[in-house]
């Protein structure tokens, strides 16, 4: 991003990820982020917690730019339901198929930058997003989020307890060693009924086994993989019950090649 000249920049929430390379505080990750904004060059921001907010409102101000700060009580007339969201905004009726409420800011922001680019807000209403809170069979429901850190955590289980609570849940959870595994599981695990720890082909993902023994969930199982995770679940889940696979997009990934035709 630092390498090409853009017409616009858009900074969505910042939130915990890749610290590894973005720093291990939202401030750090906020100035890794605001290295977008260029002289000149206008620019949207997403709502922002208080520690990146004060970054990225001090880079717009050294560049001397005043950017377009999208407000999180600016989508009104909000309708949110399991499989997407519809909302006002600045004199718009924006139509988001992505389910999640998080979503609806994320759609607002894509909205402020299509106006500020001169396209219309009508594709927003195609969008798909393959892996994120997606429903790939039903009977039971089995449904894909690549939800890898806390933010995205937090996402799904908001989005659990706000339309599946009362069902009997099965959470599917895969991980690589490098993510904040005990931080996602503690606030993932409580919400299922049933949880199968398993892992995605690939070098760095965390043992199955590891999973279990840093969990004390009443009814966990380990799978060496996924394909034995979803027979599991296939075998043992009821046509009412709701299966969440998530922890991983190479999880996601793997699922999407096996259930999705």
């Amino acid at each position: 991003t630092n390498v090409v000249e853009p017409r616009l920049a858009v900074i969505t929430p910042v939130d915990f990820d890749h610290e590894a390379f973005l720093g291990s505080s939202l401030d750090q990750i906020a100035g890794e982020k605001a290295g977008i904004l260029k002289p000149g060059i206008d620019a949207v921001i997403a709502p922002q917690r208080p520690e990146a907010s004060v970054v990225i409102e001090n880079r717009a101000a050294e560049l001397k730019l005043v950017p377009d700060f999208v407000m999180q009580n600016e989508p009104t007339n909000v309708r949110v339901h399991a499989h997407g969201s519809q909302f006002e905004f600045r004199g718009l009726s924006i139509l988001c198929p992505l389910a999640g409420s998080h979503q609806v800011i994320n759609a607002a922001t894509a909205a402020a930058a299509l106006k500020h680019l001169g396209i219309s807000t009508a594709g927003i209403g195609q969008t798909v997003w393959p892996g994120r809170l997606e429903t790939v069979t039903h009977y039971p429901e089995i449904i894909l989020d690549g939800a890898h850190n806390p933010a995205g955590a937090r996402a799904l289980a908001a989005h659990i307890e706000r339309f599946y609570s009362g069902r009997t849940i099965w959470l599917i959870y895969g991980a690589m060693r490098d993510k904040s595994v005990e931080e996602i599981t503690e606030v993932l695990f409580p919400l299922a009924t049933h949880v199968i720890a398993t892992a995605p082909r690939f070098a760095r993902a965390l043992r199955p086994e590891a999973l279990s023994e840093i969990s004390s969930h009443p009814s966990i199982q380990v799978t060496e993989d996924l394909s034995h995770a979803i027979d599991a679940v296939r075998a043992l889940a009821l046509p009412t019950d709701v299966v969440f696979i998530t922890g991983s997009l190479y999880l996601v990934g793997e699922a999407r090649a096996l259930l999705v035709k």
